[in-house]
């Protein structure tokens, strides 16, 4: 299976590359008023404005370094209704692929309940790389906020 490689800080995560749209250089954010923790803003993906999320600042509490291998990770994401939104990731050092037997990951010993997006490690020469569920990543206040015109539009 295919990884995109990302970091928080120190530490590595990979996210499952078939879930990936596109990965985007940096680009300027509108900010949203009273977003929540961690929403960046919007940007404009292909003609449509789409919401990012800063990971390194949802996770962590600062915002991602600027830096020239920080990305936009372009994903779908599901609504309450199950339907498909892009929603943008920004992560640091989202460069690299790796290939690896899904079956290598171990599960790490222990339950994080306040992040369920963490998942089961792998471990290599340069250290540990925990598994991003990036569908398990937005609180649902976020997710309403950011995907709420299918609600509105449903009504």
């Amino acid at each position: 299976m295919l990884f995109l490689l990302f970091q928080l800080g120190k530490d590595r995560y990979a996210l499952q590359a078939s879930r990936v749209l596109e990965v985007l250089p940096l680009v300027e954010l509108r900010k949203i008023p009273d977003a929540p923790k961690g929403v960046a803003g919007i940007f404009n993906y292909r003609g449509r404005p789409v919401p990012a999320v800063d990971l390194s600042e949802l996770t962590l509490g600062q915002p991602s370094d600027p830096r020239l291998s920080t990305r936009i990770v372009v994903i779908n994401y599901p609504d309450e209704q199950g339907v498909l939104h892009p929603l943008g990731l920004i992560a640091e050092h989202a460069t690299e692929l790796i290939q690896r037997d899904q079956r290598l990951f171990q599960e790490p010993g222990h339950k994080l309940g306040g992040a369920p997006y963490l998942g089961p490690v792998l471990m290599d020469n340069r250290g540990v790389i925990q598994w991003f569920h990036e569908q398990r990543l937005l609180p649902e206040r976020a997710r309403d906020l950011l995907f709420c015109e299918t609600l509105e539009q449903s009504s």
